[in-house]
């Protein structure tokens, strides 16, 4: 299996199985809402158009952020896992916006498999992969910007990669990464509101979901959905749900 890198701008340019990857925080909410119950995510391309959707479905719920993590004005939630880990979303969609992840996702035009990937499900992707056996991967890091080192989603690439090279590194070095990545510390620090420590743990927390996460472009849009591990994740016990 031939694995490449690839930064969020050149997105376009990927055939193949490609795995858009968004730890801050894109693919862990949406790794959130699922295991919470939704019965599906749907990426949006802009605030506006998360809101039209919204308005055609009285049960969904609308989340997502701007650039930098300040809550996208007029949707229901900001881009917050912590604010989901509680909350019963069985049976309802969730739509989501961010300026990193979901971005990716529609740009992936050339992708014949497409996953979103975040550290809570990182095991799980790679099995997915693994049980699939694509000719090549493409991870694309969505956390590179001017002012931020990525490392978060670096780290998320690192373990995937990993595995599908039949390794079992240990989980915790990667975490670590996470939290001392240049976005990660803004959560820690606590001086912005909307980048909460709790939203930092629960990006942290390696394998926490045992699914990974399938994205299908239907006449409603790009889905994510829950892609259940059927082999054990990298020969581990699955990770709880």
């Amino acid at each position: 299996m031939r694995i490449l890198r690839c930064d969020l701008p050149y997105c376009d340019e990927l055939h193949g199985a490609v795995v858009v990857i968004d730890v801050l925080r894109s693919f862990t909410t949406a790794a959130y809402a699922l295991a919470r119950g939704a019965s599906e995510v749907v990426a949006v391309a802009s605030v506006d158009a998360a809101r039209a959707l919204r308005a055609q479905d009285a049960n969904a719920l609308a989340v997502g952020a701007v650039g930098g993590g300040a809550p996208a004005p007029g949707l229901d939630l900001g881009n917050s896992p912590s604010q989901l880990a509680s909350r019963d979303l069985r049976g309802r969609r969730v739509i989501l916006y961010t300026a990193g992840g979901t971005r990716a996702l529609l740009a992936c035009e050339h992708a014949s498999l497409l996953l979103a990937s975040s550290l809570v499900c990182a095991s799980a992707t790679a099995a997915l992969l693994r049980e699939l056996a694509p000719a090549s991967v493409g991870l694309v890091v969505t956390g590179t910007w001017a002012d931020r080192d990525g490392d978060e989603d670096h780290a998320c690439a690192d373990l995937i990669e990993a595995l599908l090279r039949g390794d079992d590194p240990p989980r915790e070095p990667f975490a670590a990464r996470v939290r001392e990545s240049d976005f990660g510390r803004r959560f820690s620090a606590g001086l912005d509101p909307n980048l909460p420590a709790d939203d930092l743990d629960c990006c942290a927390e390696v394998d926490r979901f045992d699914f990974a996460m399938r994205v299908e472009r239907t006449a409603g849009g790009i889905m994510l959905r829950k892609a259940a591990c059927v082999t054990a994740c990298a020969g581990r016990q699955c990770p709880r749900t």
